[in-house]
């Protein structure tokens, strides 16, 4: 042990979280970015369409990467079981940063026509592809890596992540918006926080490369796997179920995440006509809130198991999303939207922290990686990819600004569904 070491004893623990967790906070620091700055590219890269065509635009856009994500988490997945979990996030958070560059310097239509939007689309597939296959094996890194009573907390991590991505990228949003004069923000301002996360994407892969790994020989009863051998996925075949649960409580998590984080900053802005900074003020708190509390709700899980804690954050959040909107409805302003969002911020947090670490224990060692990047992005992808779309499609069509609260509170029903019968493995070892 060094002395650095001795004197702070928590040192390489620190360093290891955030090594298997800078690339999930580097994706969701660009899609806050991108959803807040939405309305402008929309303008920028869909100019022929109507006000409204260019926001759903802009918005399947967004939603469009999250196509690739359970392709992304079976071949990166696969990858990660067969050479490393460290391998495959030294993979991941490369794609990420190429996918940042290619958004931060793609020219716009008025520049370069149809070529535009594509390479917006291209941008965003490749995002979602590495995406797909990140959570998968910096989730898996972390429960191996934990003590048996810590796993929680150490992948509590992981939330707390998307939510520190989700604080800068709105912090960095709001002090451009500030600085800068509209003109030049939308000229070439909006470029800057892409371009940022291309620059931070290789010091995450050089720190990547000095994580220990944690693939080694498993003894799997009749043989042994060693790393770059295939995986055995017999031992998934009968467990069709906990797949089916997984991609239920993810989805549901994720359309609260999406709707919460992403959704009701843009809803004040487009719908009740609050200024900018003051729904991406309000996200900064948000997203603070999330980070806060996730490690918090990692050790509670540790210790009561993760399902009374899904339970009760849906059934909180079902009983509170109408009533928050219609609050804030009823009378727009910064205090209501920062008391709506932090509150709904820690219930968020409540539910998906526990979700993340049970989709991890669910599957064997040996194709830990490649079942759970695949659930996970299912998840993702059926349910909350189109969040923001559905909601600003319900909204249009009804002409009720309550949809979105009567459209989370049925896939949350929907979705728990997926704890019947499932084992919670709090306690048990993986």
């Amino acid at each position: 042990m060094s002395a650095i070491d001795g004197v702070f004893p928590y040192r390489r623990t620190c360093n290891f979280i955030f090594a298997t967790t800078i690339g999930n906070a580097l994706e969701f620091f660009d899609f806050t970015v991108y959803s807040f700055v939405g309305v402008l590219i929309s303008r920028l890269f869909f100019p022929s369409a109507s006000a409204t065509g260019q926001l759903l635009l802009v918005t399947a856009t967004f939603g469009v990467g999250f196509l690739m994500r359970p392709i992304g988490g079976l071949v990166i997945g696969i990858y990660s079981d067969r050479c490393g979990r460290k391998a495959g996030l030294l993979l991941t958070i490369a794609l990420m940063a190429f996918g940042s560059l290619l958004l931060g310097v793609a020219p716009t239509y008025h520049q370069a026509g149809i070529v535009s939007p594509i390479l917006i689309v291209i941008a965003r597939l490749l995002q979602g592809f590495s995406s797909g296959g990140e959570v998968g094996a910096s989730t898996t890194l972390m429960l191996e890596s934990a003590p048996s009573s810590r796993r929680g907390f150490y992948s509590s991590w992981q939330f707390a992540s998307a939510c520190l991505g989700v604080t800068l990228g709105a912090l960095v949003t709001v002090a451009l918006t500030a600085a800068m004069s509209t003109s030049s923000f939308e000229n070439w301002g909006w470029r800057i926080p892409f371009l940022l996360g291309a620059l931070i994407a290789p010091v995450g892969w050089y720190i990547r490369r000095s994580t220990e790994e944690t693939l080694r020989p498993v003894d799997s009863g009749t043989k042994v796997i060693e790393p770059g051998q295939a995986p055995d996925r017999s031992t998934s075949s009968g467990k069709l179920w906990s797949a089916v649960s997984g991609i239920l409580l993810v989805g549901g998590g994720i359309t609260t995440s999406y709707t919460v984080t992403f959704f009701i900053p843009t809803y004040a802005i487009k719908q009740l006509d609050m200024p900018s900074s003051i729904a991406l003020t309000a996200a900064v708190v948000c997203g603070f809130t999330g980070f806060i509390i996730a490690p918090l709700v990692g050790v509670i899980s540790d210790i009561y198991g993760r399902k009374p804690l899904v339970v009760v954050a849906r059934i909180l959040t079902i009983a509170a999303i109408y009533p928050c909107l219609d609050w804030l409805n009823a009378e727009p302003g910064s205090f209501r939207l920062i008391s709506v969002l932090v509150l709904l911020g820690i219930l968020l947090a409540l539910q998906m922290t526990p979700i993340i670490t049970m989709i991890g224990e669910m599957f064997p060692r040996t194709n830990r990686v490649t079942s759970m990047s695949v659930v996970y992005g299912i998840g993702v992808s059926v349910f909350g990819g189109f969040a923001q779309f559905l909601n600003t499609w319900f909204i249009a069509v009804t002409g009720n600004r309550m949809a979105p609260a009567w459209y989370l509170s049925a896939i949350l029903v929907a979705s728990t569904l997926g704890l019947i019968g499932l084992r919670d493995r709090t306690h048990s070892s993986i």
